[in-house]
């Protein structure tokens, strides 16, 4: 039981950072954050991509003040591998869900590779009505166990690459698809399926990478509950910018790092300037950093970087 000061319930300790956690099947995203949050003992946690119980995933948990670094994990790209099982459609469009329709047909391999570029680029996808998705300030996913009709229309996806890895029978087979952001790979692999003429629903499901973290950054529940002392948990965390690591960075003066912390924009219109920001483009988001790390979030525009989210590290 939290202890209590002043009548007040204590929120836990300060961390900063960001953990990678692989995920197990079964748990469910927000369950592994709460579990993690608890291990800490921290005041703040969230994650950085939600995935269903039935995935194993990369799930980067950000801490404090990574949570503020968060909208950037999730616009990253992701990897994932997963298994598609022809012939059997179910309702929630994996191994999960009852068996709602089937069909004999199955296809080729080379009927496959060749409807893998219709799903690729910029594409219209309908994500599956299990979704957390809110349709008249409902989740989906509640209105399908209701058994009410859910309706979701089409929405724009990126798929930047979509390959068949693996045929090991006409029955299954495994693909590695490299997404943006709201990608559902449920409806992918249905998609695919209803294009080769059959229904299909995923049978297994992993994330690979989320942004710039990958499976060399994981650490499993297990031997995170084997780590005992708080010093040891917090050296497996990274830094609050292991998470920007695509976006631009600005080296500050210390005038300059006083200015963005209380809230100014700095001027880089000098001549002295011009190697500082030849990378940058109107309107980038950037990261500012003073000589003891980073410092804020800044938007450049007009010659000058306005703060957008300051770090309080």
């Amino acid at each position: 039981m939290a202890r209590r000061h002043n009548g007040r319930k204590r929120r836990g300790r300060a961390v900063n950072g960001w953990l990678i956690v692989d995920k197990p099947t079964g748990l469910t995203s927000t369950a592994v954050v709460n579990r993690v949050k608890r291990r800490y003992d921290a005041a703040k946690a969230g994650h950085g991509g939600t995935l269903d119980p039935l995935a194993t995933d990369l799930l980067p948990i950000a801490f404090g003040e990574a949570t503020k670094t968060v909208p950037y994990v999730m616009e990253g790209l992701k990897t994932y591998r997963f298994s598609l099982r022809f012939g059997i459609r179910t309702e929630t469009d994996d191994a999960e869900g009852a068996v709602v329709e089937e069909c004999d047909v199955r296809p080729t391999e080379d009927e496959i590779r060749a409807a893998l570029s219709q799903f690729t680029g910029d594409i219209q996808q309908t994500p599956p009505i299990y979704s957390a998705i809110k349709v008249d300030g409902e989740r989906a996913y509640d209105l399908a166990r209701a058994k009410k009709p859910v309706v979701l229309e089409p929405r724009p996806i990126y798929i930047e690459d979509f390959q068949l890895i693996g045929y090991t029978d006409a029955d299954h087979a495994d693909f590695l698809v490299k997404s943006g952001k709201g990608a559902y790979m449920r409806s992918l692999a249905r998609d695919l399926a209803q294009a080769v003429g059959t229904e299909g629903h995923i049978a297994a499901l992993r994330r690979l990478k989320v942004g710039s973290f990958t499976e060399n950054d994981a650490i499993s529940l297990d031997e995170l509950d084997s780590i005992g002392q708080i010093a040891a948990l917090e050296q497996r965390l990274l830094p609050v910018a292991a998470a920007l690591d695509d976006i631009p960075a600005l080296m500050l003066t210390e005038m300059e790092a006083s200015r963005l912390k209380h809230g100014q924009p700095v001027s880089l219109l000098k001549k002295v300037d011009l190697d500082r920001i030849a990378d940058f483009a109107e309107g980038d988001t950037v990261l500012a950093k003073g000589q003891d790390g980073p410092i804020a979030l800044v938007r450049y525009s007009a010659g000058e970087v306005q703060p957008v989210r300051l770090l309080n590290l």
